[in-house]
């Protein structure tokens, strides 16, 4: 039997189909509701690989103008079917391919990095930088984990800071303490702004 590959959205279709999602909290992370409270509203936002789409709710409700990819169709379906009236904010789409319609003010990251296979970090970071604007920001749960394994795939220490200190300067780092299961003790709130080196028109 061939080996799956994470970096397919079959892979991820296949476990959404079958109910096999150990990642979906069924909720919004205690973080980010303190996030929004303190955010001014009317931000871009993008939430890359978006499974359920809780998320897109919260986003929404706090006045923001909020769009929501994921590759696998079964994760597009279930969001749309949780969301409802903001089903429109979801779109089937590959993150380093569709087309956004413009630039955005915060990437929302919540175990999408993890679950990209570790070769296409370098490529998350650059679509990133293309995605946000001169101003922007990356926020959101970094998963860190020595284990080579996965999806999820941790990132190891020192290894977020090489991987985005380049173009992005963090400004907020704290512990997680609502985490799923498999999220336990090996998770941060994190928030990397653009450096004002990395910024483009």
């Amino acid at each position: 039997m061939p080996r799956e590959d994470a970096a397919k959205p079959e892979f991820w279709e296949k476990r959404f189909r079958e109910g096999f999602t150990p990642w979906d909290a069924g909720r919004i992370p205690g973080a980010l509701e303190q996030f929004l409270k303190t955010e001014p509203r009317g931000q871009r936002v993008l939430i890359p690989g978006c499974g359920s789409g809780y998320e897109v709710r919260a986003f929404a409700e706090a006045g923001h103008d909020v769009l929501a990819v994921d590759f696998a169709p079964a994760a597009v379906e279930r969001a749309q079917q949780i969301l409802g009236p903001l089903s429109a904010r979801v779109r089937l789409g590959d993150f380093f391919e569709f087309d956004p319609g413009g630039k955005f003010d915060l990437v929302y990251e919540r175990a999408f990095l993890c679950s990209l296979p570790r070769p296409l970090r370098q490529r998350y970071v650059q679509r990133a930088l293309e995605l946000l604007s001169p101003w922007g920001r990356l926020a959101g749960f970094f998963f860190f984990e020595d284990g080579e394994r996965g999806p999820p795939f941790g990132l190891k220490s020192g290894e977020l800071e090489a991987l985005l200190g380049s173009h992005f300067e963090r400004t907020s780092d704290a512990a997680v303490q609502d985490s799923i299961p498999i999220f336990v003790g090996k998770e941060r709130w994190q928030v990397w702004k653009v450096r004002s080196t990395s910024r483009s028109a």
